[in-house]
């Protein structure tokens, strides 16, 4: 469970400096704010279970470029707080996380506020490559989903796309459990 929350937490926070980034040495601030996952997809299974619920991504740009992004899932009924930090590299779009076991490249979609995130790299101990469609707000969007479809055919995906609930806030009556 833990690897798929990684994976969803990093996917998360790549979408946010998929914007236009800043020239070196000015404000980055505008990256941070609230991001939604509005759908995902990996090339291989794992025994990790899909979230039941997804709240919005906080994400806040640290000192450095590197970004920290917070958010929860609901998974077997549980609550689980993701934490992540994503170290920006010297390639444009390109961030490491996990001590250089994964890399997440950041496309913008050809509607506003949408990026796709794309992901390489190791769970459980096995090479994976996942996607995700992410926004600012929490609406569907067809075009910005047709790009994303798109880019998966391109990249050679077969699997069946998940489109995560989302949420404010974690239910009443569930269990929060802090992610390490």
């Amino acid at each position: 469970m833990k690897a798929l929350l990684l994976a969803v937490g990093l996917g998360l926070i790549t979408v946010l400096q998929a914007q236009d980034p800043p020239a070196s040495g000015e404000d980055m601030t505008a990256m941070s704010g609230k991001w939604y996952l509005k759908a995902m997809i990996t090339d291989r299974e794992t025994s990790q279970k899909k979230p039941e619920l997804v709240t919005p991504m906080i994400l806040t740009v640290l000192e450095g470029g590197n970004l920290k992004a917070e958010t929860t899932l609901l998974i077997n009924g549980q609550c689980k707080e993701v934490e992540l930090i994503l170290e920006k590299t010297s390639e444009p779009n390109k961030y490491m996380a996990y001590g250089g076991k994964r890399v997440v490249y950041i496309k913008p979609t050809e509607v506003k506020d949408h990026y796709i995130l794309y992901c390489e790299g190791e769970i459980q101990g096995k090479q994976v490559r996942m996607a995700k469609l992410v926004g600012r707000d929490p609406e569907s969007n067809e075009e910005a989903l047709e790009n994303f479809q798109e880019f998966l055919r391109d990249k050679g995906f077969s699997q069946e796309i998940f489109f995560p609930k989302q949420s404010d806030t974690c239910p009443p009556g569930t269990d929060q459990e802090p992610e390490a």
